[in-house]
């Protein structure tokens, strides 16, 4: 077991961790979030919210297991710069744009990287 592996891994479990905290709290205050929503104007937000829970709920799975994590980070990144654009670019959200900033390049490594040795896509590969 190499060490960039499992850096690799812890890499992808803290990512993973920020979109199923993310999701959990929608699910569980899925009202407050809609009405946050409805707040920024955003059409159909009940649908929204539950894709929303589904997208993130999806994409840390594949993080955490590491399986097809280049097509789950790619999804998250996409949605995660829809997010920031909507919620966060024109609001004075500067620290929060940031930080979204931050987890896209986390994502954007993922992308070009892969998920290693320690993950389901890294037990694919031939040796």
């Amino acid at each position: 077991m190499r060490k960039e592996d499992v850096l690799a891994l812890l890499g992808r479990l803290l990512l993973a961790l920020v979109f199923l905290a993310a999701a959990f709290g929608k699910l569980t205050n899925f009202e407050a979030t809609v009405r946050f929503m409805d707040a920024r104007a955003m059409p159909l937000s009940p649908y929204f919210c539950g894709a929303a829970i589904a997208v993130e709920s999806f994409g840390a799975l594949a993080l955490i297991l590491g399986y097809r994590a280049r097509w789950g980070a790619g999804i998250l990144l996409g949605f995660l710069a829809a997010v920031t654009w909507i919620f966060y670019a024109a609001a004075d959200q500067r620290i929060l744009l940031l930080k979204n900033l931050a987890i896209m390049g986390g994502l954007l490594q993922v992308m070009a990287f892969g998920a290693g040795e320690l993950s389901l896509d890294g037990r694919e590969r031939p040796r």
